[in-house]
C-alpha cells in the first residue's frame, strides 16, 4: 500500500470536526426543579441537559472518528491510484497526531523527495502531491505545511541554512498544491523548523528526519461574520 498508516489515537480525538449540526430538537417548557444542579437539570422528559451534552459529545466523536477513516481511505486511494508513484511508498506516511492528519513527504535511505540542498522537488514528489490536491480540496480542514531536516553530523558545515532550506521547501509544497487547486484561504500556516523536531530524537541524523508535513487542522470551522449578540 503506498500510504503508511499509524493506527496511533494520541490527541483528542476529534479529527475533522465542527461541522455536524446540534439536531436535538425544542426543549419543554416545563419548570425546571430548582433541586436539579445546573449541570444536570431535568429536561421534563426524564433527561438531564447533561445526558443531551454527553449525546451529542457522543455523536460529535463518531462522525470525527468516520470522517478521519473516510479521509484516510480516500488519500490512500488516490495514491494507489497512480502506480507510477508505488515506490515512493515508504516515503509517504499518514498519521493521526493531537494537531490533526498528517501526511508526511519523508526522505529514505536512498531515495530523497527534494535534492540534496535544494527547495525544488524531484518529479516524484510533485506527482504525490498532484494525487493528493484533489482529495484535499473536498475536505473542509484548513491546512499547514512545515519543513524539517536532519542535524549536520558534528564537524561538518551544512551547505544551506536550514531554517532557509526547510522554509523554502514548504513554499515550494505549498505553491504546488495551490497550483492543483486549493485555494489560498485554505493554509493556515507555512513554515520551516529546520532541525529542531527531528522524528528519532535519539539519531538527528539519519534521513527520516528530512520531511514536509501537510497537516489536516483538527479545529473547530470558523463563526460566520455577524455582530457579536
Amino acid at each position: 500500500s503506498p500510504a503508511n498508516v499509524s493506527t496511533s489515537t494520541s490527541g483528542a480525538g476529534g479529527m475533522l470536526m465542527g461541522t455536524a449540526l446540534d439536531k436535538s430538537g425544542s426543549k419543554t417548557s416545563a419548570p425546571r426543579d430548582a433541586s436539579k444542579s445546573a449541570a444536570g437539570q431535568d429536561d421534563g422528559a426524564g433527561r438531564t441537559s447533561s445526558g443531551h451534552a454527553s449525546d451529542r459529545e457522543a455523536s460529535r466523536a463518531a462522525a470525527g472518528a468516520q470522517a478521519l477513516h473516510s479521509a484516510i481511505a480516500s488519500l490512500r486511494q488516490a495514491l494507489q491510484s497512480m502506480p507510477e508513484i508505488a515506490e515512493l511508498s515508504r516515503n509517504i506516511v499518514i498519521e493521526q497526531t493531537k494537531e490533526g492528519l498528517d501526511i508526511s513527504l519523508m526522505d529514505e535511505q536512498g531515495r530523497s523527495m527534494f535534492p540534496e540542498g535544494s527547495i525544488r522537488p524531484y518529479e516524484r514528489t510533485r506527482l504525490v502531491l498532484n494525487a493528493l490536491a484533489p482529495t484535499l480540496r473536498k475536505l473542509p480542514n484548513r491546512l499547514s505545511v512545515t519543513g524539517h531536516t536532519a542535524s549536520a553530523r558534528p564537524g561538518s558545515v551544512p551547505a544551506v541554512d536550514p531554517w532557509s532550506l526547510t522554509t523554502g521547501r514548504a513554499l515550494a509544497v505549498r505553491e504546488i498544491l495551490s497550483g492543483a487547486g486549493l485555494p489560498n484561504d485554505r493554509f493556515a500556516s507555512v513554515s520551516g523548523k529546520a532541525d529542531t523536531e527531528p522524528v528519532f530524537l535519539d539519531n538527528p541524523y539519519v534521513p527520516q528526519n528530512r520531511r514536509v508535513r501537510i497537516t489536516l487542522l483538527n479545529e473547530e470551522p470558523p463563526l460566520p461574520p455577524g455582530p457579536l449578540r
